[in-house]
């Protein structure tokens, strides 16, 4: 045992001296200059116990020692790389003698600098750096080494160690006092670089946020850093580093906005610069002022008032720039917030109340001149001041509300009465950001009636634009709680009314409406009490003989008016009711614009239901009573038609249904999957069996079987666009009874009906379905039924249209959900577009395919769309169109390229500049191929060849 204790002992020793001359080896290489990489050798081998940090300075021993300071310097590289990789492996006792041994180096030859301070740098990083050394380590490098003579890197070297040492050791660098800021200023002092200023400007900002003892090294410490304002820099073409000139503005702005200690300085500067001839450097003024006056007090400021205002006033009456007139108020703006925040003692003079003094002096006589061109730069920079505070709002107004009141009554010309009334439209504006004020609080309160007064004077005169600027003011009015007497709310209600019905000019009239709808939901019992009926009455009246068309226009904004304010579910339990009501006395009627009339009142009632889709007992009346109401309305007309067919049954026409979709579509999305399930359980039922009990007046004179054959049943298939409009905009997690049964309806009814509407909205209505099925057997059998009933009826037959829309239809659904047939049923449609008769149509089915559809299948539908469903159907079948228009004959060269424009069309743009190497190969050959159809004889090809070249030409084009 004795014996393999001393054979193990040696071969350590043996190992450990291979060690080391492996070691001395690498050392030699490194210095020598031969072998860069062999410093990542040396550093691996500390990490992994084959030397330490000792062995390794040990074998730098002469090289550390030698006369030529390159060969010094190589050695100091070698061991400060190394240490950069390795100093969370150091101990306390290492440390401290390295950082000895590193300080002692600073004092050396100037090339031997860099590789110190990088050895410094590590150093910096380490946790058991003992109390002291940090002070030590700084005052060596502020003593010791002259900065600013150095390279940009080790410049950032330096601003590094600082920043690791403030980092860590914040304690103890404020035991040196001011001495360690006035160090850093000396370091800092003449940097030019913009990497190391970024650096710079952090160390300067912590300094200040983290009270640092500044001393009577204020001025220098300003000095050091505003000498860069305002920032003029241009990064260079291709810079690699990424420093754009905002960053460095941004930077600079935070440390010279960082201390009130610097606005003795800094305001003079800001007050030079303001006056510049330089647009960047007046901008840059006018947002470093405002970003001070967030930390400033009345003593910061009172000194450079008069001087600061006298800027601002002069940029903006003079100025021709728009930005440098925000950035003015956006100033004053701040300075007055500033000045209102400071607490005042009764020995001091109210600052704020000088200034405001002082711009209303300058500012106040040009409110009077409406005509002049200082009118509106006085209004803005009056308004700027006021909306800061509260404060500011009263001192301001109670000089100027009066005066415009009466500059208004003054002026009888209504494009001055507009201006006066823009500028008290913005001081109303600001009133709204405070709400409702106590009426010994308010001016405004005070000036009530003959604020009134003006802004319904304006409701009334000629001028369309005058008008426009009182509905405005009125609606603001309206918005401040409190302001308007139940007087006043009954002429706003007449003036709205008069306004949206009567008044010949459409903007008035959308603006008044506009403004009833912001109003209602303030007002409910007024608008529900006053407003509806009497548009319901409006929308009753019989018309003249003589102006029907007149009535016709009158019925129009009746129902848009409804629509309007229809906001707050007591306005909505009023309104629904009496858009019904029209609904159904326009179907009874037998005038010749009763289906316009039905669209117009369908348009008003989905635009209620995208209203009440927020609100969730809102929601709930309008689907219960909205939804029942027009299936039956719809399943009468369709029983009368199948009855007694009648040509022209309104609500039975293509473009009725179709208007009556988004509205049960809207009011089915957003119900809560109780509510939803509660619903679906009455209206399936419906269509598979005729179950009409749930429906309102449902005495009706037959059975409703739209699935049933018969030409007599026609009307009844019609009504599936309402199934569509419902099963479809049910949310994932609602269950539907009987839908296997369902799907094989519509599917049925997709392939065999002759009226291209209902084919089409029972093949949506399938795809639909399809889109949100659960994946398994289930699924797989009706896709495997769909297809097994498309193939056939693609391939011959009267009905191949048909097919060929249930196969886009349903590829569309498949293909949005990522479901592994989709690719099988996107061939079958490629393999379609060399078809004579359904390629042009095929070719159609591609912008289907990645376009957005309006009611089924997309996300507002609860469909199941993956967010970048385009993007792979791009890269599938892209490559497969460009080889089929390759092979295709002459005559069906064109379905391709239309369908490829389709993909292009709807792919997002900068995807597609990504994929724009896969089809640059093409580019020519297409453009040349596309020559040819130019001249086709037929109008359509040639017309497509014209839309696809010019795709193809700007392929790869800026912006495209």
């Amino acid at each position: 045992m004795a014996a393999a204790g001393v054979g193990a002992g040696a071969e350590a020793e043996a190992e450990a001296e291979a060690g080391v001359v492996a070691l001395t080896a690498s050392v030699r290489d490194f210095v020598g200059g031969q072998q860069e990489g062999r410093a990542a050798e040396v550093a691996a081998g500390v990490k992994d116990g084959s030397w330490t940090v000792l062995q390794l300075v040990e074998a730098l021993g002469s090289c550390l020692e030698n006369t030529d300071p390159r060969t010094r310097g190589r050695g100091i590289q070698l061991l400060s790389q190394v240490l950069l990789q390795c100093y969370s492996l150091l101990q306390e006792k290492e440390v401290l003698h390295l950082v000895l041994f590193y300080e002692n180096r600073l004092q050396d030859h100037h090339l031997v600098i860099p590789s110190v301070l990088q050895g410094l740098r590590a150093l910096s990083m380490c946790e058991v750096l003992s109390p002291g050394l940090a002070v030590s380590v700084l005052k060596a490098i502020f003593q010791e080494v002259h900065v600013q003579s150095l390279l940009q890197l080790d410049r950032h070297t330096v601003y590094s160690i600082i920043t690791n040492f403030m980092g860590t050791r914040e304690e103890e660098l404020k035991g040196l006092g001011a001495d360690f800021t006035f160090g850093f200023i000396q370091v800092m002092d003449g940097e030019k670089d913009p990497r190391n200023l970024l650096v710079a400007f952090q160390i300067v900002r912590d300094l200040i946020a983290k009270n640092y003892a500044l001393g009577p090294f204020v001025e220098e410490l300003f000095e050091v850093t505003s000498c860069y304002f305002p920032i003029d820099f241009t990064p260079p073409p291709n810079d690699p580093h990424g420093i754009q000139r905002e960053d460095l503005i941004l930077s600079l702005r935070a440390v010279l906005s960082s201390t009130p200690q610097f606005a003795e300085f800094l305001l003079p500067l800001l007050i030079e610069k303001m006056d510049s001839d330089l647009q960047s450097a007046k901008l840059d003024s006018l947002q470093t002022l405002t970003a001070c006056c967030a930390i400033y007090g009345q003593k910061e400021l009172q000194e450079f008032l008069p001087s600061l205002w006298s800027s601002l006033r002069r940029e903006v009456f003079q100025t021709a720039s728009e930005k440098v007139e925000v950035e003015c108020l956006a100033a004053l703006h701040a300075l007055s917030a500033c000045l209102s925040r400071s607490v005042l003692s009764s020995d001091t003079e109210d600052l704020l109340d000088s200034f405001l003094s002082g711009i209303l002096q300058d500012c106040r006589h040009h409110l009077c001149e409406p005509d002049m061109k200082l009118v509106w730069p006085s209004a803005k920079l009056l308004q700027a001041a006021a909306g800061a505070s509260l404060r500011s709002y009263h001192c301001v107004t109670c000089s100027v509300l009066p005066l415009l009141l009466e500059q208004y009554t003054k002026h009888p010309q209504s494009s001055q009465r507009r201006t006066i009334l823009e500028m008290l439209l913005g001081f109303l504006e600001l009133q709204q950001k405070w709400g409702y004020v106590e009426e010994d609080e308010s001016s405004l309160l005070s000036l009530q009636a003959q604020v009134c007064s003006v802004v319904f004077s304006a409701l009334t005169d000629p001028s369309v634009q005058l008008q426009l600027v009182g509905i405005r003011a009125l609606t603001v009015l309206g918005s401040l709680q409190g302001f308007l007497s139940p007087s006043d709310l009954e002429l706003v209600v007449d003036h709205l009314i008069r306004l949206t019905l009567h008044e010949e000019d459409s903007q008035s009239s959308e603006a008044a409406m506009e403004a009833a709808g912001s109003l209602a939901p303030i007002y409910p019992k007024v608008f529900s009490g006053c407003m509806v009926p009497r548009l319901e009455e409006e929308l009753q009246s019989e018309p003249e003989e003589e102006s029907s068309r007149d009535h016709c226009s009158l019925r129009q904004r009746c129902l848009q008016a409804l629509a309007a304010v229809s906001i707050h579910t007591s306005i909505v339990r009023e309104t629904v009711p009496v858009l019904l009501q029209h609904l159904r006395k326009v179907q009874k009627g037998s005038e010749a614009g009763n289906t316009q009339d039905m669209v117009s009142v369908c348009q008003s009632l989905h635009r209620v239901a995208l209203q009440c889709q927020q609100d969730a007992e809102g929601c709930w009346y309008y689907h219960q009573t909205v939804v029942p109401c027009l299936l039956a309305m719809a399943v009468q007309a369709a029983m009368q038609e199948s009855a007694h067919p009648l040509l022209g049954k309104a609500l039975l026409e293509e473009e009725v249904l179709a208007a009556m979709v988004p509205i049960i579509s809207a009011a089915t999305t957003h119900l809560s999957p109780e509510l939803a399930a509660q619903s679906v359980s009455h209206v399936v039922p419906l269509f598979l069996d005729g179950e009409v009990s749930f429906l309102p007046q449902n005495s009706f004179p037959c059975s409703f079987k739209p699935f049933e054959d018969g030409e007599c049943l026609e009307a009844q298939r019609r009504l599936v666009a309402l199934l569509m409009a419902f099963v479809c905009s049910l949310p994932r997690d609602v269950a539907i009874p009987q839908q296997e049964r369902l799907l094989q309806e519509l599917l049925a009814l997709s392939c065999s009906c002759n009226c291209p509407f209902t084919a089409t909205t029972a093949a949506k209505c399938f795809a639909g379905l399809v889109n949100k099925h659960p994946a398994g057997q289930q699924l797989d059998e009706i896709l495997q039924l769909a297809v097994n009933r498309m193939e056939p009826g693609l391939a011959e037959g009267p009905r191949r249209m048909q097919a060929l829309t249930l196969l886009l239809w349903v590829t569309k659904a498949l293909v949005l959900r990522y479901h592994p047939l989709s690719s099988r049923l996107t061939d079958k449609l490629l393999g379609l577009l060399g078809d004579a008769e359904l390629g042009p149509t095929a070719a159609d089915g591609f912008s289907l395919l990645m376009a957005e559809s309006p009611d089924v299948l997309h996300k507002g539908c609860h469909a199941d769309v993956r967010i970048m469903f385009r993007q792979r159907f791009f890269t599938d079948n892209v490559p497969k169109l460009v080889q089929g228009f390759h092979r295709a004959g002459p005559d069906v060269k064109a379905n391709y390229l239309k369908g490829l424009s389709h993909v292009l069309n709807h792919l997002p743009k900068p995807v597609l500049v990504t994929e724009l190497p896969t089809l640059l190969p093409y580019k020519a050959r297409v453009i040349r191929a596309l020559a040819k159809p130019l001249d086709d004889k037929k109008r359509l090809v040639r017309k497509e060849a014209v839309a696809a070249r010019g795709e193809w030409f700007l392929l790869g084009s800026p912006g495209r």
